[in-house]
């Protein structure tokens, strides 16, 4: 087959490069095609603050017909970096291709040439070019419609990865429940120690005061995650910002604080499964979208609400501020009802701790992702990610 690889240079070939992914995937029925405006603001310089330490290169693969057949972005950042990490990596993403070796391969060729001339001696993918939260690792386990900004891909890339040579560098997990299901009763004897202590309070997020939920968060955030498995401290305004954008669907009832003598301590945030409803806007949300949006919101149930974070600061971690957490939020979420399904956004296997704690609720491992390394140099010995 004869194939032609296209560098995107302009906005005409970065909706070819969109459509690839559309083309590729529409015919599976748990694909849901993701917002343009989510993919495109990573490949904008005004949008991804990433840019300010590297650089992104684009191409599409098409056929002798000119049918689309895959593609594929490369990626250097100085920001990114792995615990143990002693060379230079950089990333590839956004990676779609036709179920036929020969393109994968020239995709991966394509994008580690281009990196080689930057210097990097290995590459990570799929990744993102900017936050771990989005975008992030290849599906091999649990092909259920996608949750927001969630890679999705059909189970055949993983053998295009690792036929190619990419080895599992670390697995994301992902882990899921029936929200009727009863809560262990070691949480419950663990919440009641902490619940007899009048010093301790939780509460559920009210919109009417997200300012200082933002700043709570920050805190707590900073604490417990900043300089673990390459997380960097968040600063107020922009957690803020990103509060005053999820607002609008927020749901107050699932998102949860517990404080000590009035200070944060720990924090459980939680949204509704947003792809439920924008699996019905194919892509788009300029402004009638967005109405669209808040019609399909009202009239169209989402029975899955899912964990975008879960954090203790390091004082009180082991010490039942977890349990006491998630008693106190499923008193309001299992008695409404209002959701069926519950999912937690990926967990590394390099953090045994917070999977432990996932562990411990009863869950199943619903959804993993991997991502997968590519070490330029064949004969160097390779390393999985270290423990934390």
């Amino acid at each position: 087959m004869i194939m032609e690889l296209i560098e995107v240079t302009d906005s005409r070939l970065g909706r070819e490069f969109l459509m690839v992914n559309v083309e590729l995937n529409k015919k599976d029925p748990n694909y849901i095609r993701p917002l343009d405006k989510d993919v495109e603001e990573v490949f904008n310089k005004d949008r991804n603050k990433s840019f300010r330490f590297g650089e992104v290169k684009r191409w599409i693969l098409r056929d002798q017909d000119g049918n689309h057949i895959g593609r594929i972005a490369a990626f250097i950042n100085k920001k990114y970096k792995n615990k143990g990490d002693d060379l230079p990596v950089g990333g590839i993403g956004f990676f779609d291709s036709i179920n036929d070796q020969n393109a994968a391969d020239m995709l991966f060729d394509v994008a580690r040439h281009w990196l080689l001339q930057k210097g990097m001696q290995a590459m990570d993918g799929p990744i993102n070019f900017g936050e771990r939260d989005r975008w992030w690792g290849l599906v091999v386990h649990g092909y259920d419609p996608p949750l927001y900004c969630m890679n999705y891909n059909p189970p055949y890339y993983v053998r295009l990865f690792e036929n190619y040579g990419f080895k599992n560098f670390f697995n994301q997990i992902c882990f899921g429940l029936t929200v009727k299901d009863p809560i262990q009763k070691k949480f419950y004897d663990r919440h009641a120690l902490l619940a007899a202590d009048p010093d301790f309070s939780a509460r559920h997020i009210l919109k009417s005061e997200i300012d200082k939920f933002a700043k709570d968060f920050t805190i707590i955030y900073n604490k417990a995650f900043a300089g673990h498995g390459g997380m960097k401290e968040m600063a107020e305004p922009v957690v803020r910002k990103l509060f005053h954008s999820m607002k609008p669907v927020m749901d107050e009832t699932v998102s949860w604080y517990v404080y000590y003598k009035g200070e944060p301590v720990a924090m459980w945030m939680n949204l509704p499964d947003l792809n439920q409803w924008f699996k019905f806007l194919d892509g788009k949300f300029g402004l009638l979208d967005k109405l669209k949006f808040l019609w399909v919101k009202r009239t169209r149930k989402c029975n899955k609400f899912v964990g975008i974070a879960f954090g203790v600061v390091p004082e009180w971690q082991g010490k039942g501020v977890d349990s006491y957490l998630i008693v106190e939020g499923a008193k309001v979420i299992q008695r409404d009802l209002h959701y069926e399904k519950y999912e937690m956004q990926w967990i590394g296997e390099f953090n045994p701790k917070m999977i432990n704690v996932a562990e411990n609720l009863g869950t199943n491992r619903s959804r993993i992702l991997t991502t997968y390394r590519y070490l330029f140099d064949r004969s160097r010995e390779f390393k999985r990610h270290p423990i934390l």
